[in-house]
């Protein structure tokens, strides 16, 4: 059974001591592929030169995205939107354009930069023939119809979906996908709910680590060894085999990462 994390912030300082061993979990945990997504150029180096990591006769694979937050989107992020766009056209391939998006949680201050950064990182994206993966924090409608604008030229993943059937439903008529981590283990989110009422063909698996760590570990830190529980878990609300999940999201990931 092979699995794939289309969403982990490898790079980040929580996984310093102990990389070596958790990529180790994650191979004896059956993933085959991690993919980072970027956050600012304060990681960016990082993020590439993990992404450079080999495993002698191994498939494994850690892959890199580039693009700026909606979280890290300040007074300056015309300059961090250059820095993106000067590595988007580097000879280091990257697989996507993110995580982009909007966020109406934290801070409303750059509401309307983040609009701008999120449009302009479509058209990146477009221009370069790559996927994107949106960030949607309280403004997964708001990111719907910016998407809507590009419609039938970009394609991609809304990262950590949380949210309601109708808007499911708008995502995937979009041709996206819902990327799918931790959130489907808690008890009250009621995504299973929306899940059973969907194809797998629309999913892909994430964990968005070292952050929304599944049941059971929830409130300690995440890492893409549970990616399994969250495919152990959408098996059992759409009534699946693991492996039938694994299956299936895996070669979703390869299509919108055009990896095939």
């Amino acid at each position: 059974m092979k699995l794939i994390d289309t969403h982990c912030h490898l790079y980040l300082p929580e996984f310093e001591n102990d990389l070596n061993d958790l990529i180790q979990r994650a191979q004896q945990n059956g993933l085959d592929k991690i993919f980072l997504p970027a956050i600012d150029s304060e990681t960016h180096e990082r993020l590439i030169a993990l992404s450079e990591f080999r495993i002698q006769n191994s498939e494994f694979r850690i892959l890199p995205m580039m693009g700026l937050h909606p979280c890290s989107v300040k007074e300056n992020f015309e300059a961090e939107l250059k820095i993106v766009e000067q590595y988007l056209n580097s000879e280091t391939k990257f697989y996507a354009v993110g995580e982009i998006g909007l966020d109406y949680y934290w801070d409303l201050s750059f509401k309307a930069q983040q609009l701008i950064a999120f449009e302009r990182q479509i058209e990146m994206a477009i221009a370069g023939n790559l996927p994107i993966v949106i960030h949607s924090r309280k403004s997964t409608q708001n990111c719907i119809d910016v998407v809507k604008k590009f419609a039938g030229r970009v394609k991609g993943i809304f990262h950590c979906f949380g949210g309601t059937l109708d808007e499911a439903k708008q995502i995937i008529d979009l041709g996206f996908y819902l990327g799918i981590g931790g959130v489907v283990t808690y008890k009250n989110s009621g995504l299973k709910e929306v899940l059973q009422q969907l194809s797998l063909e629309n999913l892909v698996l994430e964990t968005d680590a070292p952050y929304l760590t599944p049941v059971p570990h929830r409130g300690k830190r995440n890492e893409p060894s549970y990616t399994k529980l969250v495919c152990e878990s959408i098996a059992l609300a759409l009534n699946k085999t693991n492996e039938e999940v694994a299956e299936v999201t895996s070669r979703n990931a390869q299509l919108v990462f055009q990896m095939n």
